[in-house]
């Protein structure tokens, strides 16, 4: 994937944008719930392997967000920041060759701690409370990115593994 030419990553990042969206529009009826049980977050972890799409995937939140009918412009602007934080903080767990597992933590933590912030605001309700929602709802997300890497890395290299299998 480091012999990827910038049109092959812009029309890779085009299609991992396109997927989010079109996973977000088929489960906005429990994405955008009391838990946000936001499937396409499980995406967020791709930047494991493709560390170029971590703007991208805060770009795909964005778009989501926008077309969906977030919560306004903090949701919008917000929701990208998430992302790119999130993907962001995934590469470094690469970087630094930490267990893939993980990648857990910041597609729960940030977020479900991250969100709350203005939600808690826009929505006139305790931070905590939205807090705790959020980051139950990132759980199953969490766990099908490390899953989604882990199946994905043996498509990608099946002689050899990224350094830090774990």
């Amino acid at each position: 994937m480091k012999n990827m030419s910038k049109t092959q990553k812009m029309t890779f990042s085009a299609m991992v944008i396109a997927i989010y969206v079109v996973i977000m529009f088929f489960t906005q009826s429990f994405a955008f719930g009391a838990y946000q049980i936001r499937i396409a977050t499980a995406m967020y972890a791709l930047s494991y392997l493709f560390p170029f799409l971590v703007v991208p995937l805060g770009l795909a939140n964005f778009i989501s967000n926008m077309v969906m009918g977030g919560m306004g412009i903090f949701d919008i602007v917000g929701g990208c920041i998430v992302g790119i934080v999130t993907s962001g903080l995934i590469v470094q767990i690469r970087r630094l060759n930490l267990n893939k597992w993980l990648m857990i933590l910041p597609i729960i933590l940030v977020p479900g701690l991250g969100v709350a912030t203005w939600l808690s605001y826009l929505l006139n309700m305790p931070y905590s409370a939205l807090a705790l929602s959020l980051c139950i709802g990132q759980i199953t997300p969490a766990i099908c990115g490390v899953i989604l890497v882990k199946a994905l890395e043996k498509v990608l290299y099946p002689k050899n593994t990224i350094k830090g299998e774990n």
